[in-house]
């Protein structure tokens, strides 16, 4: 299926449609478009949603209880700018009943490399196809944006996700390093993908 951003022809016309009953979404289409300023909250909110899902037997349940929404938010606010595009950027995944799935993507320390820095999606939308089509359309962005590859950190732990970029053609590179998180001292590692 194409991908196409909904009101984004400098993306090279790409949206992301899901049609009705495609994918395990029973009754409502999904569109894939850029995040604006006023997206901050509904960001935070998914964040919060899908680290609480995602991370329940990996951190303290004590930690996830106590993620807010609003401070997270404000963590993505700044990728949310228009100016930053392509160079760096947020897309947002909506249903009919509203955003169910964030990327957000900005240069790396190493010169032509993105980094994707965060992919998260509602858990009720887990295994529908929103993420790979999330997926394909940021990789898109980041190519516009100029990028000759890409990479992102993932948990060690963090299976699901680690199968998820796999499947999309990420590898992991080798590098590993130490993440304190809620006291904890978990692994990420690097994965990397080549955009040429």
């Amino acid at each position: 299926m194409p991908v196409e951003l909904v009101g984004e022809a400098s993306i090279g016309g790409l949206v992301n449609q899901l049609s009705p009953g495609q994918d395990g979404l029973q009754d409502e289409a999904v569109q894939i478009r850029r995040a604006r300023p006023g997206d901050a909250a509904v960001t935070g909110g998914i964040y919060v949603r899908a680290w609480q899902r995602a991370f329940a037997d990996i951190l303290p349940r004590s930690y996830l209880d106590y993620m807010d929404a609003g401070a997270e938010a404000s963590a993505w606010e700044p990728l949310l700018h228009p100016t930053r595009w392509p160079v760096a950027g947020v897309l947002l995944a909506e249903a009919d009943h509203g955003a169910v799935a964030f990327a957000a993507f900005h240069s790396a320390d190493a010169p032509a490399v993105a980094e994707l820095a965060t992919l998260y999606a509602l858990p009720e939308v887990w295994g529908t196809g929103v993420g790979r089509r999330l997926m394909t359309a940021t990789v898109q962005a980041i190519q516009q944006g100029g990028y000759q590859s890409a990479m992102l950190w993932v948990l060690e732990a963090n299976t699901r996700a680690r199968r998820f970029y796999e499947a999309a053609c990420w590898r992991w590179d080798g590098t590993t390093v130490d993440d304190v998180t809620a006291g904890i001292t978990l692994p990420k590692l690097r994965y990397r993908c080549s955009l040429s």
